[in-house]
């Protein structure tokens, strides 16, 4: 009796070991396909993220429903994803990770944003494995111009490093980000990949299984 007892116990802790690691994953899974989802949205609107800038970026954030909330002191809070583009071409593995930011001034109300910002040096959003940064401080940052064609921004020199787009109810454009704070999700990225893995191995290969990852990939290609 007690050797079968035993027994189940052993079976019922080899599966929850088994299911316990999936569960810790779900979230994650959630925010890669959200993410997903906003690339296919914002590729299929009209206003959209200039194609002349697309061919400069390697590196790309996705912040699926930031908050953006003020009463006098605003301030903005949202987690998602970071990749940059390796020597091979490639798109790197997700690394998860978070803005913050702070405003003062006259806003009232609470609203959430996709927000996207497209990197133009893979260097620059690398550099996040090793310390945060903030945009507009360590890093500068603009509102991106809007329009899908590339021919309507010819003229456009585009020198900041980074341009950031948001769509709130059906409306896209640029958005304003100064002073907020971009940072690496350390226990997203645990969960997701587990504790060994360290944030600068994610943003340098390319290897990840999982189907959510390909789909983002693939999306992002096709952008």
């Amino acid at each position: 009796m007690k050797t079968q007892m035993l027994k189940k116990v052993g079976l019922f802790l080899c599966i929850l070991a088994l299911v316990v690691p999936v569960s810790a994953q779900e979230k994650q899974q959630e925010k890669i396909q959200k993410a997903t989802e906003i690339l296919n949205e914002f590729k299929n609107m009209k206003e959209s993220i200039p194609e002349q800038l697309l061919q400069q970026a390697h590196g790309i954030v996705i912040i699926p429903n930031m908050i953006n909330a003020g009463l006098g002191i605003g301030g903005k809070r949202g987690k998602g994803i970071a990749m940059v583009k390796n020597a091979d071409g490639n798109w790197s593995d997700p690394l998860f990770v978070t803005l913050t930011g702070g405003s003062i001034g006259f806003q009232a109300g609470v609203q959430s944003v996709d927000l996207v910002l497209v990197f133009k040096h893979r260097s620059t959003l690398a550099n996040i494995v090793q310390r945060k940064f903030s945009l507009g401080g360590d890093v500068s940052v603009a509102a991106g111009p809007v329009g899908r064609s590339s021919s309507a921004n010819t003229d456009l020199k585009l020198d900041a490093e980074v341009y950031s787009y948001s769509r709130s109810k059906g409306l896209f454009a640029g958005i304003s980000l100064n002073g907020t704070v971009l940072d690496v999700d350390n226990s997203d990225n645990a969960a997701f990949y587990g504790k060994t893995v360290k944030p600068s191995s994610v943003l340098s290969r390319s290897s990840s299984s999982q189907s959510s990852v390909k789909d983002l990939k693939e999306t992002l290609n096709t952008f």
